[in-house]
Order: C-alpha cells, then structure tokens, then sequence
C-alpha cells in the first residue's frame, strides 16, 4: 500500500493506492493540477501496458495473472481439439493467465472462425493463438489483431503472412515431413510397387495441403508405384469423409494402399473399409492418433499412423504469446514433432508418452 500526504493550503490530500480522497480546495487551479500530478506519478509506478491495451506489464516481473489469452481453433468436432486444449489450458495454469478457448463447431466455417477474431480484438484481449482454417481468409483478421496491438501466435496450419512481422511465430507440425513419412512408409509396405489412393481434406488447409504434397514428394520417388487418384476431398467432417470414401469405392477396390491427411479423413476412410468389408486387404496410413485411431491400429485396420503432438502444440502456442507480451525473444518458427506410429514402436516410451497427451 502506497501513502502519499499532500498539503494545499490548509486542505490536506491524501493517496492511498491509486486512489485519491480531495476535499474542496478554495485554492486556485494550480492546486488541483499539482494533484492530477500525483494521481499520474502513482499510476505511472503501478506498471506499464504491454502494447496491447491490456494491464499486463512489459517486463519480466509481468504481471501475468492479468493476461487473457484467446485460443481459436479450426473446429471444435475433432478429438484433435480437445489435445491442443488440453495444452493450453495446461500453459495457462503453469503461467498463471486466463485462457478463452473458442472456436468454430466445422472446419469449413471460415466466417465464423474470422467472426471470432474480430470479437476477440473487439474485447482487446492481451494475445491470440490462432489456428487458422483457411491460410488466405485469416490474414486480414490477423492483420488487424495486429494493428490493435495484439500479439497472435499462428499454430496448426500456416497462414500466408509473415512470422514476425503480421505475427509472432508459427508453431506447428513440420506438416511437409509428416506427409512425407506417411509417403515413405506406405511405399515401404507395398515394397515399393502398386498403386495408391490419396483422398485430400479440404481446399485452403494449409496444413494439410503441406501433408499431401509432402505424400506425393515421397511416392514420386518410387517408379514401381502409381497414384490411382488423388483430387478427391473427404470434407470437414469424419460423415463427410466417410461419404466421400464410399463414392470411391470402385476405385479403392483397385487400389494396394491408401493414405489419408488428418484424423477425419482417416477415419471416414476407416469407416468405409470397415462397411465394405474391406479392412486388412490394402495397406492403410493415416494421419493423427486419436484413441478410435489407436484402437484401429493396435487391430490391424489400419498399418501406420503419422502423429502430431497437439497438447505440446496447444503450450508452446500459448507460452510463445506470453512471452511476446512480455517482450521476450520468441522465434519465428518452432517444430513440435511428428512420429510414425505402428505395432512395433507403439509400445516404446517416447510413443507412450506422446499418446498419453494426444
């Protein structure tokens, strides 16, 4: 508690925090603008706005408690979600800030998802974790974010903008890699010969665009290998996706072996192959481990699994906004794995411990 006596005259003020109790002067102007002094030189040593409107200070002795982080993710249908919820709110504990999570229900509600942002921006909270559900759509809701001084880190999926200078950082999956282990390891499978099916997300994905040209990369390199079909796309949901996979089944049937870019492919895939009884009989890689995932894997529905870390994703994109409002070093970009899972390593410790936060 800060007390600060001041004397006018005969009429005695008094500061007590940062409030002030002034009875009526009969003095002149002079008196009252030496007291609005005061008010302000107290205000001044109770901490400075971290350039964003909000009451966090800039300093490494912030303030954090007064922080509240937004966390918006592409939807909030998948078991993904729930992991990179997990990690935020597991940051916002261990940082002491308030955490709003809030997004879309379906992952093609683009509007919605930037009807959010600008709520967010409206209600000037300190930062944003973004991850964006369309890379071009999103630009002028972060752009803006970042007019109004608020700091917002990009995870997931990338957004074609510049880390650093419209954003903070982008952490995300190397999601060009992961595509790239699923190729490998579904060429592997087959002893690189037969012919493969890739059925797509959904246009403007970035992340998943980054899987399927990463997917293809590594089937190109296999001659004895041809790609049956791959413009078609599963949609947001796992119905659509399993919609989508019994339209192809004439297709499928052809094929010796499959992959699939995210967990609602994959599993709308799993769906269908499961209805037309053809589970077993083609090789299957898919992408992320939600435990239906898992089960499927450890039945031997499908052959290998390409897993992300969303609760280390959902952490580090809170850690990396604190530490920005706090105007610590963050790098432009940071890396939280990927993991080709099957039969033979799930049961190892570093799989174990990446599917107990999944």
């Amino acid at each position: 508690m800060v007390r600060l006596r001041v004397r006018f005259g005969s009429h005695p003020v008094r500061a007590t925090g940062i409030q002030l109790r002034v009875p009526q002067p009969s003095g002149s102007v002079w008196g009252w603008i030496a007291i609005a002094c005061v008010g302000a030189s107290l205000l001044s040593g109770c901490g400075n706005h971290a350039g964003s409107g909000n009451t966090a200070s800039s300093g490494s002795g912030a303030a954090a408690s007064t922080l509240t982080i937004a966390v918006i993710p592409k939807g909030t249908t998948h078991q993904y979600w729930n992991s990179v919820k997990a990690g935020a709110d597991a940051a916002g504990k261990d940082l002491g800030v308030n955490i709003e999570w809030k997004g879309p229900v379906l992952e093609d509600d683009r509007a919605g998802q930037i009807q959010i942002v600008q709520q967010f921006v409206s209600d000037n909270v300190s930062g944003i974790v973004l991850a964006p559900l369309d890379e071009n759509a999103l630009v002028s809701p972060v752009r803006a974010a970042a007019a109004s001084k608020i700091p917002v880190v990009i995870i997931d999926s990338a957004l074609k903008a510049t880390p650093g200078q419209d954003f903070v950082s982008f952490v995300a999956t190397d999601n060009h890699k992961g595509g790239y282990l699923g190729g490998e390891r579904l060429a592997q499978l087959l002893g690189g010969k037969g012919k493969v099916i890739l059925l797509r997300y959904m246009e403007g994905s970035a992340s998943t665009e980054a899987r399927e040209a990463g997917f293809e990369e590594a089937i190109h390199k296999y001659p004895g290998i041809t790609i049956l079909s791959d413009t078609n796309y599963a949609g947001a949901t796992q119905g659509e996706a399993q919609t989508k996979a019994m339209q192809m089944v004439d297709e499928i049937k052809q094929a010796d072996g499959i992959f699939c870019p995210n967990e609602s492919s994959t599993m709308g895939m799993l769906q269908a192959l499961k209805q037309d009884n053809l589970t077993g009989k083609l090789k299957f890689v898919g992408f992320d481990a939600s435990p239906p995932l898992i089960d499927a894997l450890k039945a031997k529905q499908i052959d290998a699994l390409v897993a992300q870390n969303p609760t280390r994703m959902g952490y580090e994109g809170v850690q990396s906004v604190v530490a920005a409002i706090q105007h610590q070093t963050v790098a432009a970009t940071i890396d939280t794995g990927v993991t080709v899972i099957d039969n033979s390593n799930i049961g190892t410790p570093d799989v174990q411990k990446l599917l107990a936060g999944s």
